[in-house]
């Protein structure tokens, strides 16, 4: 099973908004959302809601194919996100995520006994290209020894 596959049947937000992921590999994570009517805004394009969950699945995508292979040790938390509206959406729009700093530098600190934290950068666009949002998720690798 894909990490893709694996978050659109375990991830409730993912499968009732019905994202489509489309590449999600530890490089990038791109993550469509439909054309839906039952998550439109009050101008007729994508809530803010859905939008921000977009990103955030695509952010989730990225980080579990990047360090999937650490989750015996460590289990990874969104620590904070940031996003930025910034042109009308409407109709289909599609997340791509990118890890903001190498995921050997990542593991690098948890090996030596951190809690590393890294960035994912997203940005969301409409079928013609436009960027519509950016956001910005904060991420950490929690390791298992720990409570916090």
């Amino acid at each position: 099973m894909s990490v893709g596959e694996m978050l659109a049947a375990t991830v409730p937000m993912a499968k009732t908004l019905d994202l489509e992921f489309l590449e999600t590999t530890g490089e990038r994570a791109v993550v469509r959302l439909p054309d839906q009517a039952a998550y439109h805004n009050h101008v007729g394009g994508p809530h803010a809601g859905a939008m921000f969950t977009l990103a955030e699945s695509a952010s989730g995508a990225i980080v579990l194919a990047a360090f999937g292979d650490q989750l015996n040790r460590a289990v990874p938390l969104a620590v904070k996100a940031e996003i930025a509206y910034k042109k009308l959406a409407m109709g289909v729009v599609t997340a791509t995520a990118t890890l903001g700093r190498p995921a050997a530098e990542v593991v690098a600190e948890l090996d030596a006994g951190q809690r590393p934290e890294f960035p994912v950068r997203i940005d969301i666009t409409r079928e013609d290209g436009a960027v519509t949002g950016e956001m910005t998720v904060l991420w950490t690798l929690r390791p298992n020894n720990r409570e916090s």
